[in-house]
């Protein structure tokens, strides 16, 4: 069996991404495991996991993410989270669902956000929560993030009422920092109640194994690891003749038509501005890695970036 691959792991609640990466290399057997974008220990849902040679390709999956989440308002926490010291605690029944969907659109598109004072942002080579931990306040420039949809899914009226939503946005986004930023713009206060990521780097949660689950498969010799091309489909491909297969592995800069030969998916899309990246196969459909694209003075040139 191949362990060169994707796992899609629903990630439990309690756990660390880091703490996952040591169970899942413990029951594989490998030394070569890796997350593709960290999971605060209360929050579950899908974690990208990369296995053996595919920790190379992790910096080249999708940004994007989607989640499901629960604000509950009236609530301020030194975390945004109930993880944290609550510092503010006010009943608010007059809160209406109305007030909220009026104030939901400031978080629509492309919004400026502070991170969380307990999160893994650094400042000065030092993570925040490290420096939060020691009582430590420092300040931190806002940063640029998207965020494509807010869904109301419930709402639950009550001295505390919560909001359920369902989350579409950017890499870099804090859903804990958008809790918080509508309980002030709605003057309630808010705070993130739980998490679920249901969508990460091309992974949907429905498709998503749990230890559990990943334990038994592997019990009864069926765990199969996600092939590269199921989750790279956005870079687009190139099918290399086996002259050019032989001088890929040899590391060699290869001079290619500006248009991709035996494209993997077809698509209505422009060829992008070069240099773009491309994922690279032989004829056989066997996956090589991932090569640059960029022009020359007399030519296109794919050149490699990860020979897989």
């Amino acid at each position: 069996m191949t362990t060169d691959g994707f796992l899609n792991l629903n990630k439990p609640a309690g756990m660390t991404s880091h703490d996952c990466v040591g169970r899942v290399r413990r029951l594989l057997k490998l030394k070569r495991v890796g997350h593709g974008g960290t999971l605060d220990p209360a929050v579950t849902g899908v974690l990208p996991i990369a296995l053996g040679k595919a920790t190379r390709l992790l910096q080249y999956l999708q940004h994007n993410k989607a989640y499901r989440g629960t604000i509950r308002f009236g609530l301020t926490t030194a975390t945004d989270d109930l993880e944290g010291e609550i510092i503010h605690s006010r009943p608010v029944p007059e809160l209406s669902l109305e007030k909220v969907q009026a104030a939901l659109p400031k978080f629509l598109g492309k919004i400026e956000q502070f991170p969380p004072s307990f999160s893994a942002v650094q400042v000065g080579g030092k993570r925040l929560y490290e420096l939060a931990r020691k009582g430590e306040t420092v300040s931190v420039a806002a940063r640029n993030v998207e965020v494509f949809r807010l869904e109301i899914l419930d709402w639950r009226s009550g001295d505390f009422p919560e909001l359920d939503l369902s989350i579409a946005c950017g890499a870099g986004t804090y859903i804990r920092a958008i809790a918080r930023d509508l309980g002030a713009v709605l003057n309630a206060g808010g705070t993130l109640a739980c998490l679920t990521r249901t969508e990460s780097s091309g992974f949907s949660i429905d498709q998503s194994l749990s230890f559990e689950k990943l334990e038994r498969q592997l019990q009864e010799d069926k765990f199969c690891p996600i092939l590269p091309s199921a989750v790279l489909g956005h870079l687009g491909a190139i099918v290399l003749s086996p002259e050019y297969t032989k001088r890929w592995f040899q590391g060699q800069r290869l001079p290619i038509p500006e248009m991709p030969i035996g494209s993997q998916e077809e698509s209505s899309n422009p060829i992008p501005q070069a240099p773009y990246l491309l994922q690279v196969y032989d004829r056989d459909g066997k996956f090589l890695g991932i090569g640059q694209v960029a022009n020359s003075e007399t030519s296109t040139i794919l050149s490699p970036q990860i020979v897989f």
